[in-house]
């Protein structure tokens, strides 16, 4: 089974990376990184890069395709080749995964009307307006649809499709390996229960990150 991550300029690294440490050490999966260009795609900070190593039109097929966000969703949102490439795999896939507001990205290209998602919180008005019924969920399955919230909820997306994919005790046997038990210095609230001032900062970067995109330069 054929893991194909699609990556584009300003992807948030643990949107993969996350699902990446479950997802390619299932038995049977072979994964590969899917870019424009072949060679390495900047992350949003700029200081750190994955390398594709297929360009988006040497894959006819695969049997997941995975879309992460960032800040640079909002410029890939106008990159044709981009949602052509996720519309064209999807059809074709077993199993389709969004996460962050890269699920957005799934939304542009025409697949996710009438279905139920999760999204970054951040991100729930843009996925809404093009007709996904959006919850509030870490993760969440329609049909063969996997959608993850924001950033760190790749790890429970992962988990979960690693549970269909291979049955529950390999995925309890991934979580295990990678030491998954949740348990931050500032308690496990919520986007829905967090102060208006953490939600104005997190939005005003949010507003930023294309322009932050834009702006930073990658190392030579």
């Amino acid at each position: 089974m054929r893991l194909t991550i699609l990556l584009f300029d300003g992807f948030t690294a643990l949107d993969i990376v996350g699902g990446y440490e479950v997802l390619a050490n299932v038995p049977g999966v072979e994964t590969e990184f899917a870019a424009a260009r072949r060679g390495p795609v900047w992350a949003d900070t700029r200081r750190l890069a994955l390398t594709a190593f297929k360009t988006f039109d040497e894959i006819d097929r695969t049997d997941i395709v995975y879309v992460p966000g960032g800040p640079g969703v909002t410029p890939a949102l106008n990159d044709p080749t981009l949602l052509d490439t996720i519309q064209r795999l999807a059809t074709g896939a077993t199993w389709t995964v969004g996460i962050c507001n890269g699920v957005e990205l799934l939304g542009k290209a025409g697949l996710l009307r009438g279905k139920q998602v999760t999204t970054n919180w951040v991100a729930r008005d843009k996925v809404a307006s093009h007709g996904a019924i959006v919850g509030t969920r870490r993760y969440v399955r329609d049909g063969q649809l996997i959608t993850g919230a924001g950033v760190s909820a790749s790890i429970d997306a992962g988990l979960f499709l690693a549970g269909l994919l291979a049955g529950e005790q390999v995925a309890r046997t991934l979580q295990l390996g990678i030491e998954y038990y949740p348990d931050p210095p500032f308690g496990n609230g919520t986007p829905d229960t967090a102060s208006d001032f953490a939600k104005s900062i997190v939005r005003q970067f949010e507003a930023e990150g294309a322009e932050r995109i834009r702006s930073l330069t990658a190392p030579a």
